[in-house]
């Protein structure tokens, strides 16, 4: 079993404006009054956002990261962000490779790599996301592919610090369909093992395993529970603070 301090992350996706900034506070005072011990927590808003949830975090415990980065730190790259402004506004993490990256922006394996190495040139901690489409898994090739994407995805100099690991079956992001148990447990005890087998027991060993695809508070404790899931990476129940809070919950004893 994992000894790794869990994580549980939100991804707003594409969602939220500055009004919303109230559920951010409400999830931070929700904390605060009570407690789930041993649990990081943390938000990922648009870039738009990032500043002011930041500063409004200074005194929480609530981690702020980012959604996604451009590889280089400046240039003539309009529209797009660095890590280093991500850090300037006081992210701590970014995710890179999100499946809506990978289908909506074409995103292959080497530039989520790409994307890695600049998260940490930041001194950021990258979230690389992993996972199979729904074809890909009708004909059998779920490991096969987490397989490739974590080989080609991670770059070799990651450890344990630096990186985290979302194992996200794209066909269960958003569909309300989620793995049994036994299927997530297949999945994350192969990737804890091509880790360790990589990069050593200290630093595979030590990689937070995230899941995430339909995650919600009636399902999290289970999905939680299993072995080396060390955490959840949530959409949709992230935008609410009650709803992500019954996630955090989940590790309440």
């Amino acid at each position: 079993m994992s000894k790794n301090t869990p994580l549980v992350a939100g991804n707003w996706k594409m969602n939220g404006l500055r009004e919303n900034a109230s559920e951010l506070v409400k999830l931070s005072e929700s904390l605060k009054s009570a407690p789930v011990d041993g649990v990081d927590v943390m938000i990922c808003p648009p870039a738009t956002l990032v500043l002011a949830f930041s500063e409004l975090m200074k005194e929480s415990i609530v981690q702020i990261g980012a959604e996604d980065c451009h590889t280089l730190v400046s240039g003539a790259n309009t529209g797009d962000l660095s890590a280093e402004m991500f850090a300037d506004c006081g992210a701590t993490a970014i995710i890179v490779g999100h499946s809506e990256r990978r289908a909506d922006h074409g995103e292959s394996d080497a530039l989520v790599r790409e994307k890695a190495q600049a998260t940490w040139r930041a001194g950021l901690v990258a979230i690389i996301c992993v996972g199979e489409t729904a074809g890909q898994r009708q004909y059998g090739l779920t490991l096969d592919v987490v397989r490739r994407q974590l080989k080609n995805a991670i770059p070799d100099a990651a450890i344990a610090k630096n990186t985290i690991i979302a194992y996200e079956p794209v066909w269960a992001i958003g569909t309300g369909l989620t793995p049994t148990v036994e299927d997530v447990t297949k999945v994350h005890d192969e990737i804890r093992k091509e880790l360790v087998e990589r990069f050593g027991a200290e630093n595979g060993g030590g990689m937070k395993l995230l899941y995430g695809g339909s995650v919600k508070a009636s399902n999290a404790k289970e999905l939680m529970s299993v072995e080396n899931v060390d955490g959840a990476l949530v959409g949709g129940a992230s935008l609410k603070a009650d709803d992500f809070m019954g996630i955090i919950n989940s590790y309440k004893s």
